[in-house]
Protein backbone atom coordinates (compact mmCIF):
# COMPACT_ATOMS: atom_id res chain seq x y z
CA UNK A 1 0.00 0.00 0.00
CA UNK A 2 1.24 3.46 -0.83
CA UNK A 3 2.00 5.81 2.20
CA UNK A 4 -0.39 8.69 2.32
CA UNK A 5 -1.59 9.16 -1.27
CA UNK A 6 -2.35 12.39 -2.35
CA UNK A 7 -5.96 11.23 -2.36
CA UNK A 8 -5.38 10.05 1.46
CA UNK A 9 -4.23 13.46 2.60
CA UNK A 10 -6.63 15.11 0.58
CA UNK A 11 -9.31 13.08 2.85
CA UNK A 12 -7.23 14.15 6.24
CA UNK A 13 -7.33 17.96 5.18
CA UNK A 14 -10.86 17.49 3.89
CA UNK A 15 -12.35 16.15 7.09
CA UNK A 16 -10.00 18.29 9.27
CA UNK A 17 -11.55 21.23 7.85
CA UNK A 18 -14.99 20.20 7.70
CA UNK A 19 -17.40 21.43 9.85
CA UNK A 20 -20.14 19.03 9.00
CA UNK A 21 -21.75 16.96 12.25
CA UNK A 22 -21.70 14.13 10.25
CA UNK A 23 -21.57 10.32 11.76
CA UNK A 24 -18.13 9.28 12.10
CA UNK A 25 -16.55 12.22 10.20
CA UNK A 26 -12.64 11.10 9.61
CA UNK A 27 -13.01 8.45 12.04
CA UNK A 28 -15.39 6.72 9.79
CA UNK A 29 -13.79 3.67 7.88
CA UNK A 30 -10.68 3.54 6.10
CA UNK A 31 -9.84 1.51 3.18
CA UNK A 32 -12.35 -1.21 3.35
CA UNK A 33 -13.35 -2.00 6.63
CA UNK A 34 -10.64 -0.73 8.48
CA UNK A 35 -10.76 1.67 11.10
CA UNK A 36 -9.23 5.31 10.59
CA UNK A 37 -6.84 6.67 13.12
CA UNK A 38 -6.18 10.16 12.43
CA UNK A 39 -2.59 11.67 13.93
CA UNK A 40 -2.18 15.27 13.65
CA UNK A 41 1.66 16.41 14.15
CA UNK A 42 4.67 18.34 12.80
CA UNK A 43 7.13 15.74 12.83
CA UNK A 44 7.38 15.17 8.92
CA UNK A 45 7.30 12.75 6.71
CA UNK A 46 9.65 9.94 7.02
CA UNK A 47 8.79 9.68 11.27
CA UNK A 48 4.86 9.34 10.59
CA UNK A 49 5.01 7.20 7.76
CA UNK A 50 7.13 4.77 9.67
CA UNK A 51 5.39 4.16 12.77
CA UNK A 52 2.00 4.66 10.65
CA UNK A 53 3.42 1.30 8.66
CA UNK A 54 4.94 -0.12 11.56
CA UNK A 55 1.37 0.04 13.44
CA UNK A 56 -0.80 -1.18 10.63
CA UNK A 57 1.29 -3.86 10.20
CA UNK A 58 0.63 -4.83 14.11
CA UNK A 59 -3.07 -3.72 13.98
CA UNK A 60 -4.16 -5.00 10.27
CA UNK A 61 -7.63 -3.27 10.95
CA UNK A 62 -6.40 0.01 11.89
CA UNK A 63 -5.67 3.09 8.84
CA UNK A 64 -3.22 5.24 10.29
CA UNK A 65 -3.84 9.10 8.24
CA UNK A 66 -1.61 11.85 9.28
CA UNK A 67 -1.43 15.68 8.98
CA UNK A 68 1.64 17.24 9.09
CA UNK A 69 1.45 20.86 10.09
CA UNK A 70 3.32 23.51 12.69
CA UNK A 71 2.60 22.80 16.39
CA UNK A 72 0.98 25.98 16.65
CA UNK A 73 -1.22 25.23 13.89
CA UNK A 74 -2.27 21.63 15.35
CA UNK A 75 -3.42 23.77 18.07
CA UNK A 76 -5.63 26.29 16.12
CA UNK A 77 -6.68 23.66 14.39
CA UNK A 78 -8.16 21.25 17.73
CA UNK A 79 -10.11 24.66 18.85
CA UNK A 80 -11.76 24.44 15.84
CA UNK A 81 -12.94 21.55 15.97
CA UNK A 82 -13.41 20.97 19.79
CA UNK A 83 -17.29 20.45 19.19
CA UNK A 84 -17.06 18.01 16.83
CA UNK A 85 -12.89 16.66 16.93
CA UNK A 86 -11.62 15.22 13.92
CA UNK A 87 -8.22 13.91 15.47
CA UNK A 88 -7.36 10.90 17.81
CA UNK A 89 -3.73 11.12 18.38
CA UNK A 90 -1.71 14.92 18.84
CA UNK A 91 2.12 13.76 18.24
CA UNK A 92 4.44 16.85 18.75
CA UNK A 93 4.99 20.36 20.34
CA UNK A 94 6.63 21.81 23.03
CA UNK A 95 4.84 21.16 26.36
CA UNK A 96 4.03 24.52 26.51
CA UNK A 97 1.58 24.61 23.54
CA UNK A 98 0.25 21.46 25.32
CA UNK A 99 -0.35 23.06 28.75
CA UNK A 100 -2.41 25.82 26.96
CA UNK A 101 -4.46 22.90 24.89
CA UNK A 102 -4.98 20.74 28.09
CA UNK A 103 -6.54 24.56 29.85
CA UNK A 104 -9.04 24.84 27.15
CA UNK A 105 -9.89 21.28 27.33
CA UNK A 106 -8.25 19.56 24.61
CA UNK A 107 -6.89 16.88 25.69
CA UNK A 108 -7.92 13.43 26.99
CA UNK A 109 -6.61 12.15 30.44
CA UNK A 110 -4.38 8.49 29.51
CA UNK A 111 -1.63 6.89 31.57
CA UNK A 112 0.47 5.10 30.01
CA UNK A 113 2.69 1.84 30.97
CA UNK A 114 5.61 3.83 30.77
CA UNK A 115 4.89 6.71 32.95
CA UNK A 116 7.36 6.28 35.71
CA UNK A 117 10.33 6.64 32.99
CA UNK A 118 9.67 10.18 32.39
CA UNK A 119 10.86 12.75 34.73
CA UNK A 120 8.22 14.95 36.74
CA UNK A 121 8.89 17.46 34.11
CA UNK A 122 8.04 15.63 31.26
CA UNK A 123 4.73 15.05 31.95
CA UNK A 124 1.57 16.55 33.11
CA UNK A 125 0.51 16.75 36.61
CA UNK A 126 -2.81 15.72 35.58
CA UNK A 127 -2.26 13.30 32.50
CA UNK A 128 -2.97 15.63 29.91
CA UNK A 129 0.24 14.86 28.14
CA UNK A 130 3.36 13.11 28.43
CA UNK A 131 7.13 13.72 27.13
CA UNK A 132 8.64 11.83 23.82
CA UNK A 133 11.60 13.40 22.72
CA UNK A 134 14.25 16.22 24.08
CA UNK A 135 14.95 18.80 21.31
CA UNK A 136 18.13 21.35 22.24
CA UNK A 137 17.67 24.43 19.93
CA UNK A 138 21.08 25.41 18.14
CA UNK A 139 22.14 28.00 15.96
CA UNK A 140 23.04 26.52 12.36
CA UNK A 141 25.08 27.90 9.21
CA UNK A 142 25.82 27.13 5.94
CA UNK A 143 29.48 25.85 5.93
CA UNK A 144 29.73 26.63 2.47
CA UNK A 145 29.27 30.70 2.93
CA UNK A 146 30.24 30.84 7.08
CA UNK A 147 33.83 29.03 8.17
CA UNK A 148 33.53 27.47 11.53
CA UNK A 149 36.19 29.42 12.87
CA UNK A 150 33.76 32.79 12.21
CA UNK A 151 30.47 31.02 13.23
CA UNK A 152 27.72 32.52 15.87
CA UNK A 153 29.12 30.62 18.97
CA UNK A 154 25.86 31.72 21.22
CA UNK A 155 23.11 33.69 21.02
CA UNK A 156 24.25 37.00 21.01
CA UNK A 157 26.64 36.73 18.38
CA UNK A 158 23.41 36.23 15.66
CA UNK A 159 23.15 39.90 16.26
CA UNK A 160 26.53 40.52 15.13
CA UNK A 161 25.94 43.41 12.15
CA UNK A 162 28.41 41.56 9.58
CA UNK A 163 25.12 39.00 9.71
CA UNK A 164 22.49 41.19 8.57
CA UNK A 165 20.81 40.36 5.34
CA UNK A 166 21.93 36.61 6.08
CA UNK A 167 19.74 35.20 8.82
CA UNK A 168 16.65 33.45 7.60
CA UNK A 169 14.05 31.85 10.48
CA UNK A 170 11.33 29.38 10.34
CA UNK A 171 8.19 32.22 10.80
CA UNK A 172 7.44 31.96 15.08
CA UNK A 173 4.41 32.75 14.89
CA UNK A 174 3.44 28.98 14.17
CA UNK A 175 6.44 26.69 14.77
CA UNK A 176 6.85 25.53 18.39
CA UNK A 177 10.98 25.41 17.78
CA UNK A 178 10.80 29.41 17.56
CA UNK A 179 8.28 29.91 19.96
CA UNK A 180 10.28 28.56 22.34
CA UNK A 181 13.68 30.03 21.35
CA UNK A 182 11.97 33.47 21.37
CA UNK A 183 10.21 32.79 24.69
CA UNK A 184 13.47 31.57 26.57
CA UNK A 185 15.16 34.73 25.15
CA UNK A 186 12.17 36.67 26.86
CA UNK A 187 12.44 34.69 29.72
CA UNK A 188 16.23 34.92 30.89
CA UNK A 189 15.45 38.64 30.38
CA UNK A 190 13.28 38.43 33.09
CA UNK A 191 15.80 36.27 35.03
CA UNK A 192 18.35 38.93 34.83
CA UNK A 193 16.38 42.10 35.12
CA UNK A 194 13.15 41.31 36.49
CA UNK A 195 11.90 42.76 32.78
CA UNK A 196 11.23 41.54 29.29
CA UNK A 197 13.09 44.91 28.16
CA UNK A 198 16.68 43.04 27.04
CA UNK A 199 14.58 40.33 25.24
CA UNK A 200 12.43 42.68 23.47
CA UNK A 201 15.91 44.53 22.33
CA UNK A 202 17.55 41.64 21.35
CA UNK A 203 14.46 40.14 19.03
CA UNK A 204 14.56 43.97 17.55
CA UNK A 205 17.98 43.48 16.85
CA UNK A 206 17.61 39.70 15.56
CA UNK A 207 14.93 40.90 13.27
CA UNK A 208 17.55 43.30 12.12
CA UNK A 209 19.51 41.38 10.82
CA UNK A 210 16.59 38.73 9.07
CA UNK A 211 16.28 38.91 5.40
CA UNK A 212 13.06 36.50 5.80
CA UNK A 213 10.65 34.19 7.70
CA UNK A 214 9.45 31.20 6.09
CA UNK A 215 6.57 29.82 6.46
CA UNK A 216 7.22 26.30 6.87
CA UNK A 217 10.50 24.17 8.08
CA UNK A 218 10.70 22.74 4.04
CA UNK A 219 11.56 26.40 3.03
CA UNK A 220 13.95 27.13 5.60
CA UNK A 221 16.12 24.07 5.16
CA UNK A 222 15.73 24.57 1.20
CA UNK A 223 17.34 28.28 1.77
CA UNK A 224 19.64 27.26 4.03
CA UNK A 225 21.32 24.25 1.67
CA UNK A 226 21.38 27.33 -1.52
CA UNK A 227 23.13 29.94 0.56
CA UNK A 228 19.88 32.25 0.34
CA UNK A 229 20.02 32.37 4.05
CA UNK A 230 23.56 31.74 5.75
CA UNK A 231 22.69 31.94 9.29
CA UNK A 232 19.36 30.04 11.40
CA UNK A 233 18.00 29.07 14.80
CA UNK A 234 16.48 25.92 14.85
CA UNK A 235 16.33 22.85 16.66
CA UNK A 236 19.01 20.03 16.46
CA UNK A 237 17.36 17.26 15.44
CA UNK A 238 16.25 18.56 11.91
CA UNK A 239 19.84 20.20 11.73
CA UNK A 240 21.16 17.15 11.96
CA UNK A 241 18.90 15.20 9.54
CA UNK A 242 18.87 17.61 7.04
CA UNK A 243 22.95 17.57 6.85
CA UNK A 244 23.05 13.18 7.35
CA UNK A 245 20.06 12.88 4.71
CA UNK A 246 20.80 15.41 1.92
CA UNK A 247 24.65 16.12 2.38
CA UNK A 248 23.84 19.67 2.65
CA UNK A 249 26.56 22.06 3.67
CA UNK A 250 25.13 22.97 6.78
CA UNK A 251 26.70 22.74 10.52
CA UNK A 252 25.14 23.41 13.72
CA UNK A 253 26.35 24.84 17.22
CA UNK A 254 24.93 24.40 20.49
CA UNK A 255 25.00 28.16 22.29
CA UNK A 256 28.00 28.36 24.90
CA UNK A 257 25.54 29.93 27.65
CA UNK A 258 23.46 27.33 27.58
CA UNK A 259 20.13 26.44 25.41
CA UNK A 260 16.57 25.64 25.51
CA UNK A 261 16.29 21.87 25.69
CA UNK A 262 12.21 21.76 25.18
CA UNK A 263 10.27 18.35 26.07
CA UNK A 264 8.25 17.29 22.39
CA UNK A 265 5.00 15.55 24.26
CA UNK A 266 1.91 13.38 23.05
CA UNK A 267 -1.40 13.33 23.82
CA UNK A 268 -4.58 11.56 23.08
CA UNK A 269 -7.39 14.36 21.63
CA UNK A 270 -10.19 15.19 23.84
CA UNK A 271 -13.49 13.49 22.68
CA UNK A 272 -11.61 10.69 20.38
CA UNK A 273 -13.97 8.36 18.54
CA UNK A 274 -11.08 5.85 19.16
CA UNK A 275 -9.69 6.49 23.02
CA UNK A 276 -8.24 2.86 22.89
CA UNK A 277 -6.69 2.90 19.86
CA UNK A 278 -5.17 6.89 20.65
CA UNK A 279 -3.68 4.62 22.78
CA UNK A 280 -2.34 2.18 21.48
CA UNK A 281 -0.53 4.07 18.80
CA UNK A 282 0.89 6.30 21.85
CA UNK A 283 2.32 3.34 23.15
CA UNK A 284 3.51 1.71 20.11
CA UNK A 285 6.12 5.04 19.09
CA UNK A 286 7.31 5.20 22.33
CA UNK A 287 8.09 1.43 22.90
CA UNK A 288 12.08 0.82 23.16
CA UNK A 289 12.20 -0.19 19.67
CA UNK A 290 10.54 2.75 18.16
CA UNK A 291 12.50 5.34 20.02
CA UNK A 292 15.71 3.73 18.97
CA UNK A 293 14.53 4.02 15.45
CA UNK A 294 13.66 7.91 15.95
CA UNK A 295 17.20 8.60 17.67
CA UNK A 296 19.53 6.70 14.74
CA UNK A 297 17.59 7.76 11.82
CA UNK A 298 15.83 11.03 12.99
CA UNK A 299 18.24 12.84 15.76
CA UNK A 300 15.77 12.48 18.15
CA UNK A 301 16.81 11.91 21.90
CA UNK A 302 14.13 9.89 23.76
CA UNK A 303 12.10 11.78 27.38
CA UNK A 304 12.33 7.95 29.05
CA UNK A 305 14.70 7.36 30.80
CA UNK A 306 14.93 3.61 31.21
CA UNK A 307 16.22 3.34 27.48
CA UNK A 308 19.67 1.74 27.61
CA UNK A 309 22.85 3.53 26.46
CA UNK A 310 23.67 0.89 24.24
CA UNK A 311 20.25 1.14 22.66
CA UNK A 312 21.19 4.89 21.89
CA UNK A 313 23.64 6.13 19.38
CA UNK A 314 27.01 7.89 20.55
CA UNK A 315 26.14 11.48 19.80
CA UNK A 316 23.02 10.70 22.10
CA UNK A 317 25.21 9.62 24.89
CA UNK A 318 27.73 12.89 24.53
CA UNK A 319 24.73 15.38 23.52
CA UNK A 320 23.66 14.29 27.34
CA UNK A 321 26.28 15.86 28.98
CA UNK A 322 27.26 18.10 26.91
CA UNK A 323 24.55 20.30 26.69
CA UNK A 324 23.51 22.92 28.73
CA UNK A 325 19.70 23.43 29.14
CA UNK A 326 18.33 26.86 30.20
CA UNK A 327 16.25 26.70 32.94
CA UNK A 328 12.47 26.89 30.86
CA UNK A 329 9.06 27.63 33.15
CA UNK A 330 6.68 26.22 31.75
CA UNK A 331 3.88 27.76 33.40
CA UNK A 332 5.13 31.53 32.60
CA UNK A 333 5.86 30.04 28.56
CA UNK A 334 2.03 29.14 28.80
CA UNK A 335 0.74 31.83 30.58
CA UNK A 336 2.39 34.29 28.76
CA UNK A 337 4.27 32.83 25.07
CA UNK A 338 1.25 33.74 23.43
CA UNK A 339 0.95 36.97 23.99
CA UNK A 340 4.53 37.62 23.13
CA UNK A 341 4.61 36.49 20.38
CA UNK A 342 1.16 38.24 19.58
CA UNK A 343 3.30 41.61 20.52
CA UNK A 344 6.06 40.28 18.36
CA UNK A 345 4.00 39.96 15.39
CA UNK A 346 2.88 43.27 15.39
CA UNK A 347 5.47 45.22 16.86
CA UNK A 348 8.82 44.17 16.13
CA UNK A 349 8.41 41.59 12.68
CA UNK A 350 10.11 43.18 9.57
CA UNK A 351 10.05 46.34 11.64
CA UNK A 352 13.82 47.08 12.22
CA UNK A 353 15.82 45.58 8.94
CA UNK A 354 15.82 49.06 6.94
CA UNK A 355 19.03 49.31 5.41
Amino acid sequence: MTRMSSYKRSFVVACALAASAMAGGCGGSGDGNRTVLTVYSPHGKELLEHYSLGFEKANPGVDVQWLDMGSQDVLDRLRGEKENPQADVWFGAPTEIFERAGKEGLLQKYEPTWKTALAPSAQDENGLWYGTYLTPEVIAYNSDKVDSASAPRDWPDVLDPKWKGHVVIRDPVGSGTMRAIFGAILQRSMEMTTTTDSGWSFLRRLDANTKEYTINPALLYEKLKRGDGWITLYNMPDIATLEQRTGAPVKYIVPSSGTPLLVDAIAVVNGTKHQDLAQKFIEFVMTPEALKFAADSLQRIPARTDIADSLLPKWIRDARVQIRPMGLDRRLMADSLNSWMQTWDSKVRNRNNKK
